[in-house]
């Protein structure tokens, strides 16, 4: 739980999104936030956590959208 958290803490530093996550099929999208606009330590850090950038619009985590 707590790399979820701090992922979306990385997260809210790019958007402040009222809907930023969409989940399907055993993943979970970030949607709110673009990979070009994140600073490559945090997208290092996201790696380590879980998610990694969808095409050029979103990350997508397939260790948390796992049921």
């Amino acid at each position: 739980m707590e790399d979820l958290i701090e992922a979306l803490r990385i997260f809210s530093k790019y958007s402040d999104s009222k809907y930023p996550t969409k989940c399907e099929h055993d993943e979970l999208y970030v949607n709110c936030v673009k990979p070009e606009d994140v600073t490559p330590e945090d997208l290092a850090n996201l790696e380590r956590l879980g998610f990694v950038p969808y095409k050029d619009f979103a990350f997508v985590s397939y260790r948390f959208g796992d049921n």
